[in-house]
C-alpha cells in the first residue's frame, strides 16, 4: 500500500520499489493474506507501460513475465542452470512441479494512456520450513552433484529479478509474445500434462501452451482448444484440477 500512494508523487523516470525484511500483511489472490517470515525475498515494484505498446495491450502476460524473472534470476547464474526452479501458471513459483516456493501479484491502473503496475512478488530464500527453500534447493545439487554453489542471498536475488524483469519487458515490447514464450515454456511445469475442468468429475483436456494474451490453453478432445482466463481460474496442482475461483 505505501507504493500504491507514491507511485503518483514521483517523477515518471525514477523507479520506485519496497523491500521488506518481513510480511504480515501480504495480499494474494482472492484476497488470501500472506505470513511471510525474515529469510523471504518480498518485494513490491512500481512500473508504468504504455497502453499503446505490446505489452500495454497484453498487460496479463505481466505475471508471466515476473514469474520467468524470479526464476531466471537463479537459473541465470553460471552453475545454477540446473536448480529446480520452474513457474506454474498464472503466478507460482515452484520447486519442481513438488511446492510452491513462491508468488506474484499484478494490479493495474490505467491513467490517461499509461499503465501504472504494482508488482508484488515473494519467494523463500532462506527457510527450510514449512515446505522448502532456494538455498534447500542449493544444497540438495550440491550433495548430489558434488559442486560447492555458495547458498544466495535475499537482496541478491530481488534485484536479479528487477534486472531480468527489465530485459524480458524489453524483449517483449520489441517482439510480442513470441520473443518471450520458448524461455516461458522451457522452465513452466505443465508441459504434456491433463487436467480435468470444474471438477474432479468434470472433462479431461490436455494442456497446450498460453495465448497471446496469457491465458492457459487447454485441448478438449473433439472440442478444440479453449482459453482459461487466469483471474477467474485457479490451477489446483494436488488434483490436476482447473477449477473457477
Amino acid at each position: 500500500s505505501l507504493i500504491g500512494r507514491l507511485m503518483l508523487d514521483v517523477p515518471e523516470e525514477m523507479g520506485l520499489i519496497a523491500v521488506a525484511v518481513r510480511q504480515t500483511q501480504g495480499k494474494g489472490r482472492g484476497g488470501n493474506v500472506w505470513l511471510s517470515p525474515m529469510g523471504c525475498a518480498l518485494s513490491t515494484l512500481h512500473i508504468t507501460i504504455p497502453l499503446h505498446s505490446n505489452l500495454g495491450q497484453r498487460i496479463p502476460f505481466i505475471q508471466h513475465l515476473v514469474s520467468l524473472a524470479v526464476v531466471e534470476s537463479v537459473r541465470s547464474i553460471p552453475g545454477y542452470e540446473d536448480i529446480e526452479l520452474r513457474v506454474k501458471w498464472p503466478n507460482d513459483i515452484y520447486y519442481s512441479d513438488l511446492m510452491k516456493l513462491g508468488g506474484v501479484l499484478v494490479n493495474s491502473t490505467l491513467i490517461e494512456t499509461t499503465f501504472h503496475i504494482l508488482i508484488g512478488f515473494g519467494f523463500n530464500v532462506n527457510n527450510s520450513n514449512p515446505t522448502i527453500c532456494i538455498n534447500d534447493l542449493i544444497t540438495k545439487f550440491n550433495k548430489e552433484e558434488g559442486t560447492k554453489l555458495k547458498p544466495l542471498t535475499a537482496d541478491c536475488l530481488i534485484a536479479r529479478t528487477v534486472t531480468v524483469l527489465e530485459r524480458l519487458i524489453d524483449i517483449f515490447q520489441e517482439k510480442g509474445p513470441n520473443g518471450i514464450l520458448p524461455r516461458y515454456y522451457k522452465y513452466w511445469v505443465h508441459s504434456g500434462k491433463q487436467v480435468r475442468l470444474h471438477s474432479e468429475d468434470g472433462p479431461t483436456a490436455w494442456i497446450v501452451g498460453i495465448d497471446d494474451y496469457g491465458y492457459l490453453q487447454v485441448h478438449q478432445e473433439g472440442k478444440g482448444i479453449d482459453s482459461v482466463h487466469p483471474d477467474g481460474n485457479s490451477f489446483d496442482m494436488l488434483r490436476n484440477l482447473i477449477v473457477p475461483k
